[in-house]
């Protein structure tokens, strides 16, 4: 136990890389010019502005560590952690679904399709000409994906794909979905395999949108899919390999995760430290006030120390090293951090902050997501403790 920091963070440099700082402000750039005038209005419609990601497309933001010869900008995760963090400060539905399109969709392919199958999909994916959605969760399986009751059955030149997905960012407006199916027996690991399902196939079709307490302007529906004829070319990498490959592309997920409650926790600390500058109360800030001002050390201490967790995850993950313990940790943590900060900036605000006319409340909204998708806190918790226990 003596070496766990030692070993945790050897040979890391903390120093902010010129392109880390480049794309940092490119992102911060945007989202003050292109999001923020915005949030509110989306927010309230829970409207998705799919034209926007064609915008953050070609800037290079739908592809970040997609390599340049598929299209992409061929960085790594720490310039990815900080181009969702610099999103999420403004507007936690928009950085979640950059973080849903890299690191699930795109990831996935990425990580397991075949030379052809990245050609075919990466290109238009990285340039945000098609946006990507991830299909594991169902409606009675969400951290039970081994018993998920969508089935693939091979027909000749083809599978044949019937069940429903829930929870789906991209669930309607999607080009392209990566789904995990079932072509074996329930409940066995190796009974799950992965389809490549493109917009448009017979039998692919969006269900119910979601009316969500945060992350409005981020669409969440259903994919239903009855007697879907789906090619079988479109497996991507072997029959029964998809369950293993959804744990290890969940291992970057819970990264994506961890820098969206990050960025959305600093956000909130912003403006509360703003606030309690400008609020004047008996005649003084309330920043000069002990019970505010320890307030925002504690929201300083905590997002400083999820930082350090989500680069550490972000470094192993750079360097092709295992990322299961640090990542459910960066998750885990941050997420926590993000709702404790979002909680304290409203308290912070007072009766101001219960109003939408100031942000701290949609960022009270949208941090309790964190917390859930990707493996809810509880869960994070097991991955740890069998990561602990295994050592």
């Amino acid at each position: 136990m003596d070496n766990l920091l030692t070993d945790a963070f050897a040979g890391y440099d903390f120093s902010v890389s010129e392109n880390q700082q480049m794309v940092g402000q490119m992102a911060k750039d945007f989202a003050e010019k292109h999001i923020k005038p915005h949030v509110m209005e989306w927010d309230e419609v829970q409207y998705f502005p799919v034209e926007l990601f064609k915008k953050l497309g070609e800037l290079g933001m739908m592809g970040v560590f997609v390599p340049e010869q598929y299209g992409g900008s061929g960085f790594g995760y720490f310039e990815y952690v900080t181009v969702i963090q610099e999103i999420a400060k403004v507007c936690g539905s928009i950085g979640l679904s950059v973080a849903a399109h890299n690191s699930l969709c795109t990831g996935h392919i990425l990580a397991f399709g075949s030379e052809e199958q990245k050609r075919k999909w990466l290109p238009k994916l990285a340039t945000a000409e098609w946006l990507g959605a991830w299909g594991l969760t169902e409606a009675n399986t969400g951290s039970d994906a081994m018993g998920m009751a969508t089935t693939a059955v091979l027909d000749g030149d083809h599978y044949i794909v019937n069940g429903s997905k829930n929870w789906i960012t991209h669930g309607k407006s999607s080009a392209v979905a990566v789904v995990m199916v079932r072509t074996g027996e329930k409940g066995d690991s190796k009974g799950i395999s992965t389809l490549v399902v493109e917009r448009g196939t017979p039998g692919f079709n969006a269900g119910k949108k979601e009316n969500k307490l945060g992350m409005r302007a981020s669409e969440t529906t259903e994919m239903i899919f009855d007697n879907c004829r789906v090619p079988k070319e479109n497996l991507l990498g072997k029959e029964g390999e998809g369950f293993k490959q959804a744990m290890e592309v969940l291992d970057g997920g819970r990264i994506s995760i961890a820098a969206l409650s990050l960025g959305i926790a600093k956000g909130a600390f912003q403006a509360a430290v703003a606030y309690a500058k400008e609020r004047h109360q008996f005649g003084q800030p309330i920043a000069n006030f002990q019970g505010i001002a320890f307030k925002l050390a504690d929201m300083a201490t905590e997002i400083e120390a999820a930082e350090l967790l989500l680069l550490q995850a972000a470094d192993l993950k750079n360097k092709h090293l295992p990322v299961t313990k640090q990542s459910a940790m960066a998750k885990y943590f941050a997420s926590e951090v993000a709702v404790r900060t979002a909680t304290e900036a409203v308290q912070i605000f007072g009766g101001y902050g219960y109003t939408k006319d100031f942000p701290v409340e949609k960022y009270y909204r949208d941090a309790k997501l964190c917390t859930i998708g990707e493996g809810t806190s509880e869960i994070q918790k097991i991955v740890i403790s069998r990561e602990v226990l295994r050592s």
